[in-house]
């Protein structure tokens, strides 16, 4: 049986945002995602062994356990210190890995939600590149899953949309036509009107596929 990919489309690595906050701030501050995002990893596992009996084999089970760990271009924003800070303080962060790719009928992000600490911060410093921070967490608890909305703000930081050069004004549209501009479609491969810049004047008939 073929799976249907326009309704369940391949999950892009890219797509998948880790967001965080300490919980004492919960509160009074949003999630952040952290700047630089280069690599994902999220590890649930359990344990299991299985113990022969006179009445056949009994399943048991351990508690499970979370690994998170990412990778990021070293910075000094906030959520970079925060994460350093867990180390050597021991702070409880919440955690949200955010799939900005899956929505639900509300436009809002699927998310995996989860507290826990950093256990572990290296940092390189090769002289012929950018310094790279790779960070595990440890999790408390069980992760629980959710939507979660974004902000303006926070879905340009995830994907940005084409802007014209023009004046935005204060109350942006974010479908590619802010500042007097049109987003490409695929059709406009190969298309243009040639402008006469020594008549200076406006180019002027259809836009023609070059070559035809």
């Amino acid at each position: 049986m073929s799976v249907n990919t326009s309704k369940y489309p391949a999950i892009q690595g890219k797509n998948l945002v880790v967001f965080v906050r300490r919980l004492a701030d919960a509160n009074s501050k949003r999630g952040m995602p952290i700047p630089y995002q280069t690599s994902l990893d999220y590890e649930p596992q359990r344990d299991s062994k299985t113990d022969p009996t006179k009445d056949g084999y009994v399943n048991k089970q351990s508690p499970l356990q979370v690994d998170l760990k990412f990778e990021f271009v070293n910075n000094w924003s906030e959520i970079a210190d925060l994460l350093q800070m867990s180390l050597f303080d021991g702070d409880e962060l919440e955690f949200w890995i955010v799939n900005y790719q899956r929505r639900n009928d509300k436009g809002q992000c699927f998310a995996h939600y989860m507290r826990g600490t950093v256990s572990e911060d290296d940092t390189d410093g090769d002289p012929d590149d950018v310094s790279n921070r790779k960070t595990t967490i440890s999790i408390n608890g069980e992760p629980v899953w959710g939507w979660t909305t974004l902000s303006d703000e926070e879905e340009q930081m995830i994907a940005y949309m084409f802007y014209g050069v023009g004046a935005i004004g204060e109350n942006a549209k974010h479908d590619g036509t802010d500042g007097g501009g049109t987003p490409w479609k695929k059709e406009d491969a190969g298309t243009g009107v040639a402008y006469n810049i020594s008549a200076n004047t406006n180019p002027t008939g259809s836009a023609d596929k070059v070559g035809q």
